[in-house]
């Protein structure tokens, strides 16, 4: 059984390991977006307007990837006060509660994120023009990849020999199984 919570935490760090490569890519762009935007306004006098608009999509996409990455390494919010004081049984039955409360919640987000992006289709953004479709596919993107993270760590809460012993803490490494 312990297998299972190696391979799911396995699977879970790869996952991750991508969305925070991509939220650093995204990251980049937003610091040079915004530096241009700070070159046109105030050194050079280009008529390059598209900064501000850019700058806002990069950043909801990269706080809305940035959950999923919390979520694998167990730092979203946990109600630390009561669940470190009960046993380790009712501590895995707990976190794994949450998580499932959690999915439940992303899950839903996610369908309804699919229903706002394709509506967000039939928008156009105020200064490229563009389908407001494109900066919309985010939420779905996001929840499901916080779904796909919530259920990797869900087995690995299961399954593991030893029960969390925090629901806000940094999983031990994939040695200390």
């Amino acid at each position: 059984m312990n297998s299972i919570a190696v391979k799911a935490r396995h699977w879970s760090l790869k996952v991750n390991w991508l969305v925070e490569r991509f939220t650093v890519g995204l990251l980049v762009l937003l610091v040079l977006d915004v530096w241009l935007g700070v070159l046109v306004r105030y050194v050079i006098p280009l008529p390059l307007t598209f900064t501000e608009e850019l700058a806002r999509y990069l950043m909801i996409w990269m706080a809305l990837l940035a959950v999923s990455s919390g979520i694998a390494h167990r730092e979203h919010i946990g109600v630390e006060f009561v669940f470190t004081r009960l046993p380790p049984r009712l501590r895995r039955w707990l976190a794994v509660s949450f998580d499932v409360i959690a999915l439940a919640f992303f899950l839903i987000l996610f369908i309804y994120g699919i229903g706002f992006a394709a509506r967000g289709f039939s928008r156009l953004t105020m200064i490229y023009a563009i389908p407001k479709g494109y900066p919309f596919i985010g939420v779905p993107l996001a929840a499901g990849l916080a779904s796909l993270q919530l259920v990797l760590i869900g087995i690995h809460d299961y399954f593991a020999e030893r029960a969390p012993r925090a629901t806000g803490s940094t999983l031990a490494p994939m040695g200390d199984e």
